[in-house]
């Protein structure tokens, strides 16, 4: 089904297992709540710069294991055996990768980016598209915590003496980590950009039948195209 208005969302619950599959992402609709398995890894700015600035390939086994890359900051621990221990993760927002997005599926194998708050339509057609990829959003604010209680054990950590713990590469064994809503799907359409054209369009229907303000004479207006922001 097509998801052309907010109504056509029906937010169903998706479970994938990684490596996620061309079939798998195909399905996927805007706005279903989603489910990840398997392994993933944590991947931002440091990393990013070595990939694809600095032309690093990114970990033969890292490659192998995954297609998902979650754009956050793990809260990691060393424990006294000196393995490492990731307790939390927090995501952070995506638009800061901005056109290193297209090098990055190109040199990564990325299928699958988790992170906060989306991108654009424009974003989605130029970047994700080509590679088939979609972009998966975290679910409001303060989900660390139970997003960490989904991660099974730590499998690899990269570059973490020359990024530190925030940038390093994390390799995480996670069982149903989420939710999370399809935000852009394979086709480059975001399920932000649809809400919002529908408010807008809508938006006019909360004035209708407002009474005038007391203030009136001092500019104060119920006509939206009046205002003055």
């Amino acid at each position: 089904m097509t998801v052309a208005r907010l109504d056509d969302v029906r937010m169903a619950e998706v479970h994938l297992t990684t490596p996620v599959t061309d079939e798998a992402i195909a399905g996927l609709q805007l706005g279903d709540v989603v489910y990840l398995s398997g392994v993933l890894y944590t991947a931002r700015e440091g990393v990013y710069r070595k990939v694809v600035d600095e032309g690093q390939g990114l970990p033969a086994s890292v490659r192998a294991l995954t297609n998902v890359n979650f754009h956050c900051s793990p809260a990691a621990t060393v424990r006294p055996d000196g393995t490492h221990v990731v307790e939390a993760v927090t995501a952070t927002a995506s638009f800061r990768f901005g056109k290193s997005m297209s090098r990055w599926f190109e040199r990564s194998g990325a299928r699958v980016v988790v992170g906060k708050a989306g991108l654009t339509e424009l974003a989605y057609r130029e970047w994700f598209v080509p590679h088939g990829a979609v972009y998966l959003t975290t679910v409001g604010y303060g989900m660390g915590a139970a997003y960490g209680r989904c991660i099974r054990r730590v499998v690899e950590v990269h570059w973490l003496q020359q990024l530190g713990i925030a940038q390093a590469m994390w390799v995480l064994e996670v069982e149903r980590l989420g939710p999370f809503l399809v935000e852009g799907d394979r086709e480059g359409r975001s399920l932000f950009a649809l809400a919002n054209r529908e408010i807008d369009r809508r938006l006019g229907e909360v004035y209708t039948g407002l009474p005038p303000y007391a203030m009136g004479r001092f500019g104060e207006t119920v006509d939206r195209t009046s205002e003055v922001v």
